[in-house]
């Protein structure tokens, strides 16, 4: 079997997470399988001289676009937090369009999907980026479908992930493909990292909407839940508290939100909870009872359906408590 080359798009103002992240993974998987089956890496870009990543660190790729016109195993464009708000790039749009659908597999890591975008790839497919820029993703390029909680999606050739780490995730996703399970996950274990993370962004994004001004009737009710998750709500009480009909606060949050009252509440305490069982130890129990969730399986559920993970589950992702103080780091 012949190497894999993998060709990763960057530029200025690259994250340089989505390329080191990828980068490290396939070097991983290389002390795993045979010379001759491994990977072999190159940086690509509009030219030669060092571009700037974010964190302002230089990378210098190994070929300009003119000099990579050649097909690739697999090209991916790496991600930016300047990408979803900048203008088409003529030179990798054109390289994109010539060399990268050539590839057996090509995509992106987090933004990266919007060069993607432009260069007409994401048309009647299904892709992912970072959660912050799903939204503006779908918008600008109706003809493909936005998944906006996945960590990463195959679609036929097309393979794209959620934001920053998580072309880690679609990196062993790849290494998986090509060596198999047993050393995407020696790959995992060497990094640190998990071989296959369990539910989807959400798990990392704020669940809430944004608050309305608390003057107006709809502020009002929002900033009441808010502050009384555990209390009982019915649409009555909440138009109660707004001091209008109950039609009226039904279609203020539809039309202004985009949600049912139902949606915003179970998010207030669903956010709730998330940070108590991020920062305590009381119990599942006294969680739900605290967040007013009826009951533990009752949060359950809303766990599952929302975040795709079980309280249990994100307490022990994302805990921040140290147990053995031994580990604590002197400041």
């Amino acid at each position: 079997m012949a190497k894999r080359d993998i060709a990763l798009i960057i530029h200025d103002g690259v994250q340089a997470l989505d390329v080191a992240g990828p980068l490290d993974v396939f070097s991983a998987a290389n002390m795993f399988v045979a010379a001759t089956d491994g990977y072999d890496c190159l940086l690509i870009a509009g030219g030669k001289l060092p571009v700037r990543s974010s964190n302002g660190m230089l990378l210098t790729a190994h070929l300009s676009f003119e000099e990579a016109c050649r097909p690739f195993h697999t090209v991916l464009v790496a991600g930016g937090p300047a990408l979803p708000d900048a203008a088409a790039d003529d030179a990798t749009s054109e390289w994109l369009r010539r060399w990268g659908i050539q590839a057996e597999r090509y995509g992106s890591i987090c933004t990266g999907a919007f060069a993607l975008g432009h260069a007409g790839l994401l048309d009647g497919r299904t892709a992912a980026t970072h959660w912050q820029s799903a939204g503006k993703l779908a918008a600008m390029f109706p003809a493909a479908r936005v998944e906006h909680d996945r960590i990463y999606i195959r679609d036929d050739r097309l393979v794209t992930s959620a934001g920053v780490t998580a072309g880690i995730d679609l990196a062993l996703a790849l290494v998986g493909e090509d060596h198999g399970a047993a050393v995407s996950l020696a790959c995992a274990k060497g990094l640190l990292v998990v071989a296959q993370r369990q539910g989807g962004q959400s798990q990392f994004s704020p669940l809430l909407l944004p608050v309305s001004d608390p003057v107006t009737p709809l502020g009002k009710v929002q900033a009441y839940v808010l502050a009384h998750p555990s209390e009982p709500f019915s649409v009555e009480r909440l138009a109660a508290i707004a001091g209008t009909s109950e039609r009226s606060i039904a279609r203020m949050f539809v039309s202004e939100l985009g949600v049912t009252p139902h949606d915003f509440i179970e998010g207030v305490r669903l956010d709730q909870a998330r940070n108590l069982l991020e920062s305590t130890d009381i119990s599942l129990k006294s969680v739900a009872f605290n967040c007013g969730f009826a009951t533990p399986e009752r949060m359950r559920g809303a766990f599952q359906r929302r975040l795709g993970v079980s309280p249990l589950q994100y307490r022990e992702s994302f805990r921040a408590t140290i147990q053995d103080p031994s580990q604590a780091i002197a400041t």
